[in-house]
């Protein structure tokens, strides 16, 4: 550990005086909670939360921007529904399980651009990616085939990127424990004439923590980082439009040996994202899209790399009929490419068209949501899945909705032509989720929801006989409780989720799923100063889908972060993860012995933005 004391670490977090959270523009921390946000990436239109018939978290700015060391794999945690399995500290894999499903259920995308690849790899590594120029994270639990393709199963993880509404610029810089340092350059241009520009920079570096139980506390295992983005807009009455790059790449050191942490993997990821809207009348919109998506990453240690790209296009129509009545038509196009030593022929290829269509019917009372996609994939043939939900209010302040969905998950190129185990005869997952909830809103202080869901997964990917199969089944079912209020600079939000998953072929729960989860954050802030405390608890979890009297013991966190703004262009700012400096177990491992993967302890922060 560093010099920083855990004294030390509590009297910065502690003090909003003399040290403050941060907030990557030169204006002051937003000081109320958003109890009804827009969101996009439930039907692909902008929407209120409140009037959205399926179940949508919404992560904002306040929540991302507070601690800027803070990776895609960290946020989500907030979100008491979404586990992670983390082998290791920071730098170290993280993998996200939305409600339960395994990481490849779960679509992640940028701006709507889909970062899940073929090397099955992305999906599972979302440590490593940043946040610095991300607004927004939304989260849509359920099936969301009908709107994004494959993938979509468990839900849609949907980082939205932040569009500038004024001219001004930032440079922050973070020291702390382990060696941390990062390091966040900001410059926004925008014009009178809707015109704007926005650029960000950002380096991480850090000596990390050990990664195994059984090694010592020097035994750490680094972690560098680095990555920018340029977007470039234009905004309209009538027409909008964007080109936006995004960058990072970095190293993280991981053990090979399970004894020595000196073996790198090296990452590499890159998206290209343009779109358009247009408004052709005033009731009919057309929107393109077009990304190209690449990742990279190399393992010198198993002399391997795993190469993917990505061309993906959207075109669709929406139109309003009569005052009520939204439809939405759409092609989608994906050209994906793996590229490894560890597939068939080195090079494979696969491509796939989407057709959709989409009804949205909204008043005072009723707001439904109905839609049909057919997927036309060149390895598997047509797919069709379809989603039927609606809202209904029993008044202004109480709704209740329910939702039913099919979906799919195409097998990758990776399980179909690996050189160990691939099977090109592989057939779809294919899921059904149905849901049901109700949301009530008291004034513009409080709000409470309450859902319960099942899904059902067929022809689950598996290993049997020495290759990939379509064999297994598995049910996933659980609910949820959310809670949020504010009083002027105070707030509080918390969640509560039970998840509950089973095996067909075993009759057993899942491993790595803990059935109860539950986050809790408590905070003030006026804008000038802050200081907020959250708590992260999750009960234990097995540890192997067959029988085994080993699990994953339960857990609590608690997170401190505070600021101040100490003029109008200096903001002070201090985090602390893991406050009481808990090393619990993460994940078991049982080669070449039995050992434990650990998280990384307590991270302490100190930092400054300059803003003008």
């Amino acid at each position: 550990m560093s010099s920083f004391t855990l004294r030390r670490a509590i009297v910065l977090a502690l003090a909003p005086l003399s040290a403050a959270a941060f907030a990557q523009d030169t204006q002051p921390t937003e000081p109320t909670v958003i109890l009804d946000p827009v969101i996009v990436t439930a039907s692909k239109t902008d929407g209120l939360l409140s009037q959205t018939p399926v179940r949508v978290s919404v992560i904002g700015a306040r929540e991302i921007r507070q601690n800027p060391t803070l990776n895609l794999s960290d946020v989500l945690q907030k979100d008491a529904s979404i586990s992670v399995k983390q082998s290791g500290g920071i730098g170290q894999i993280p993998q996200v399980s939305l409600r339960g499903t395994h990481p490849k259920h779960t679509l992640i995308a940028r701006d709507s651009a889909r970062l899940n690849n073929q090397n099955e790899l992305s999906p599972v590594f979302a440590g490593f990616y940043d946040l610095s120029d991300v607004d927004q994270v939304e989260i849509v639990k359920g099936a969301a085939s009908v709107q994004y393709g494959s993938d979509a199963i468990g839900g849609v993880i949907n980082m939205i990127s932040k569009t500038p509404t004024q001219s001004g610029g930032f440079v922050t810089g973070v020291y702390g424990e382990n060696k941390t340092y990062k390091v966040i350059v900001g410059e926004d241009l925008v014009a009178d004439n809707g015109l704007y520009a926005q650029v960000r920079g950002q380096r991480l570096e850090t000596d990390g923590t050990r990664i195994l139980e059984s090694q010592k506390e020097n035994n750490k295992a680094s972690y560098d980082q680095k990555g920018g983005s340029f977007k470039l807009g234009y905004n309209a009455n009538t027409l909008k439009t964007s080109v936006g790059i995004s960058h990072n790449e970095g190293i993280d050191i991981f053990t090979n040996d399970y004894i020595t942490n000196t073996s790198p993997r090296e990452f590499e990821n890159q998206v290209i994202n343009a779109n358009i809207a247009y408004d052709v009348m005033p009731d009919t919109v057309i929107s393109a899209r077009y990304a190209h998506i690449s990742d990279k990453q190399n393992v010198p240690a198993h002399g391997s790399q795993y190469n993917t790209r990505a061309h993906e296009g959207d075109i669709n129509v929406r139109w309003k009929l009569h005052q009520d009545h939204n439809f939405l038509a759409g092609v989608a196009y994906n050209n994906a490419e793996f590229e490894s030593n560890t597939i068939i022929n080195g090079l494979q290829e696969v491509e796939s068209y989407g057709y959709y269509l989409q009804h949205q019917y909204n008043n005072s009372k009723f707001s439904t949501q109905a839609g049909v996609r057919m997927e036309d994939n060149d390895r598997f043939g047509t797919h069709t899945v379809g989603q039927l939900a609606g809202r209904y209010h029993l008044n202004p302040q109480t709704s209740i909705y329910a939702n039913v969905g099919t979906a799919f998950r195409a097998p990758t190129l990776n399980e179909m032509y690996s050189q160990w185990g691939g099977n090109p005869n592989l057939d779809p997952e294919e899921s059904l989720s149905y849901e049901v909830g109700i949301n009530h809103y008291v004034g513009n202080n409080f709000s409470i929801g309450l859902s319960a869901y099942r899904t059902e997964i067929d022809n689950l990917i598996s290993w049997s006989n020495g290759k990939n199969n379509n064999m297994s089944e598995a049910t996933f079912k659980g609910g949820e409780l959310g809670v949020k209020w504010q009083n002027d600079n105070f707030y509080i939000n918390a969640n509560y989720a039970r998840t509950e998953t089973e095996n067909k072929a075993t009759a057993r729960e899942i491993a790595y799923r803990p059935k109860n989860s539950g986050t809790l954050t408590v905070g003030y802030d006026d804008g000038e100063y802050g200081v907020s405390v959250s708590t992260i608890a999750r009960s234990k979890a097995a540890t192997s889908n067959d029988a085994s009297d080993v699990y994953v013991r339960g857990y609590a966190t608690m997170d401190v972060n505070a600021h101040w703004q100490a003029t109008q262009n200096v903001k002070l700012f201090t985090n602390i993860q893991n406050l009481w400096d808990r090393q619990h177990r993460l994940v078991y491992n049982t080669w070449p012995k039995a050992d434990w993967y650990v998280n990384g302890g307590r991270q302490a922060n100190v930092g400054v933005t300059f803003g003008y």
